[in-house]
């Protein structure tokens, strides 16, 4: 009689895994710290060039002027005594905006803006579209001639213009006075128009390849669609390409408005051959008069501040008012 062995069966259980298994490595939570480690990492060596630049010809430089324009050059004993820097407070901001020719100058710049900033963004558009609509044949060479400009220096670009300006040497003026046509470009009436054109000329091609640029992403199915609709050539520049590349137009916007409030290159040479033109011309040429001719460190430092509060504040308010403009055009759609 033979006995049966009993045989234990054991229940399917999952097998533990070992702990040299992969299963038993690290969680993936751990992986992915490593990674957006190395993401800040990469990111912290991108950014650093950006914040060294910033401090070293931005924060340094500012700070420096705020803590200069509290401090004066004072001479005790009637101004026989020593130089020394003393504490003036407000005093050298107070002296600033009671200058009447520093609110003169900012008065230059605001007229300025306003006859500058449209001419060059609607310029700069105008040239873009129409190199984007086919019209003008030859775009590269039309695009470099437009852009060779910019490339000349700002100071060799005033002196081009000077004497394209200045009687008796000028083939501009002998042309015109030929045709009984007498313009002082340098007079009273002319000198703010001329300095416009000399802007102009340096910067519309520069800004006419960012607004190409623009142009080259938006869709073409959009433009196609806008002409099957029966929209003129015109109309779909208006009405399509343009409001598309609006963010561009506020960028050049700001940009052209930051440079124009540094007027200072084109009337410092000016000044050379027209009394309409004084050291104080500007509020960048009041700051280089009262530090270079004047030796008052103080005063020009104030002045700076002043102009950079005005930019920072009117730069803001192009922003807010562009982003209010964006949000209710979404929220009429």
């Amino acid at each position: 009689m033979t006995s049966a062995t009993p045989v234990s069966v054991e229940a399917d259980a999952p097998a533990r895994p070992s702990p040299k298994s992969p299963a038993a490595a690290a969680p993936p939570s751990s992986g992915r710290r490593s990674a957006r480690r190395r993401e800040l990492g990469a990111c912290g060596v991108l950014m650093t060039p950006f914040f060294v630049l910033l401090v070293t010809v931005f924060l340094i430089p500012v700070a420096t002027a705020v803590y200069l324009s509290f401090f004066s050059d004072d001479q005790p004993g009637l101004g026989f005594g020593p130089e020394r820097t003393v504490f003036a407070g407000f005093r050298n901001y107070t002296a600033v905006l009671a200058d009447p020719t520093f609110l003169g100058g900012l008065g230059v710049v605001a007229l300025y803006c306003l006859v500058y900033i449209p001419l060059m963004v609607i310029g700069a558009l105008v040239l873009a579209l129409l190199l984007d609509s086919g019209v003008v044949r030859l775009r590269g060479t039309v695009q470099l001639a437009l852009f060779l400009p910019h490339a000349v220096p700002g100071i060799i670009a005033a002196l081009i213009w000077l004497y394209l300006y200045t009687p008796g040497i000028s083939p501009v003026i002998d042309l015109l006075g030929k045709a009984d046509l007498t313009i002082d470009f340098l007079g009273v009436h002319m000198v703010l128009p001329s300095i416009v054109n000399i802007a102009l000329w340096s910067n519309l091609g520069y800004n006419m390849v960012v607004f190409y640029a623009a142009l080259q992403a938006v869709p073409r199915e959009v433009v196609e669609a806008s002409v099957v609709d029966g929209a003129g050539p015109v109309r779909t520049a208006l009405q399509v390409k343009a409001p598309l590349v609006r963010s561009s137009i506020v960028m050049v916007a700001m940009f052209t408005l930051i440079f124009a409030l540094q007027l200072f290159t084109e009337p410092m040479l000016l000044s050379q051959s027209t009394p309409m033109i004084n050291s104080r011309f500007s509020p960048s040429m009041y700051i280089y008069d009262a530090a270079f001719t004047r030796n008052n460190y103080g005063l020009a430092a104030a002045a700076s501040v002043i102009l950079l509060i005005c930019t920072i504040a009117l730069s803001y308010g192009v922003t807010r008012w562009t982003n209010r403009a964006n949000a209710a055009e979404e929220g009429a759609r």
